[in-house]
């Protein structure tokens, strides 16, 4: 069973009380009844295991049985500046790179990104990727949802990462170091830039690496953008020992 994201007012010790859209989740998708076991969590990173007492149409209440604080942090966290890409990509992106622990995901306008969101409909996406998050990390039993940025163009995007302490700059083909190679640090942000399906702009990439970005590498092979994303993230939380 995974966790279940919850505001801290709905924890009332001794007791958990569960209303709108997860009450009906609870209810009518995973049938929950009184005596099963339920574990939520709440945006303090308090962990509740709680014994179902009552099921109604209005409202779940639960019995606290325990509780649990979030593990001191010991990695620095990670920033996912993904230039947006079409179809479902972004979708899966954000879920996987939710799965895999980043703190924040930075949806990116880059010249030859093949998306353009018209701004009557971004409220719409940032609440569904939002949704997508938070399902991925409830499924993953995480302890926080990544937040999820409005999308902006690359000249927002190197104003807001200009405090991370590592910056990586990733391009399908680039003679910087390994990413396996690269110097890390546990004092800052680490942020991770993902080109479009189309490639970087070269005037782009020239400005981000002026910006004190590092260009690296995966290997000889060419990544779809969507793959590239996972494949660097793993390889970042595999360092950090998030992973492995």
């Amino acid at each position: 069973m995974p966790t279940f994201f919850v505001a801290s007012e709905a924890i009332v010790p001794p007791t958990v009380r569960i209303t709108g859209p997860l009450l009906q989740h609870l209810r009518a998708s995973l049938r929950l009844q009184p005596g099963e076991l339920l574990t939520v969590t709440d945006e303090h990173g308090r962990r509740y295991r709680a014994e179902i007492a009552e099921v109604s149409i209005g409202t779940l209440i639960g019995r606290i049985l325990d509780t649990t604080s979030a593990p001191p942090k010991t990695s620095p966290s990670i920033v996912l500046a993904q230039s947006l890409l079409k179809g479902e990509k972004m979708d899966w992106v954000i879920q996987k790179a939710t799965e895999l622990g980043v703190a924040r995901i930075a949806p990116v306008l880059a010249s030859h990104s093949v998306v353009r969101p018209r701004a009557d409909r971004i409220e719409h996406q940032l609440a569904r990727w939002q949704r997508i998050a938070l399902e991925a990390a409830q499924q993953s039993e995480r302890w926080s949802v990544p937040v999820i940025d409005e999308p902006a163009t690359v000249p927002h995007l190197l104003s807001t990462s200009k405090t991370a302490a590592v910056k990586i700059l990733l391009a399908e083909r680039s003679d910087g170091a390994s990413l396996s190679n690269l110097p890390l640090h546990n004092d800052g942000d680490v942020w991770l830039l993902i080109g479009p399906e189309g490639g970087w702009e070269e005037a782009e990439f020239r400005h981000m690496r002026e910006q004190g970005f590092v260009g690296v590498t995966l290997g000889p092979r060419i990544l779809r953008a969507e793959t590239a994303a996972i494949a660097a993230l793993t390889i970042l939380q595999s360092r950090l020992g998030e992973l492995g």
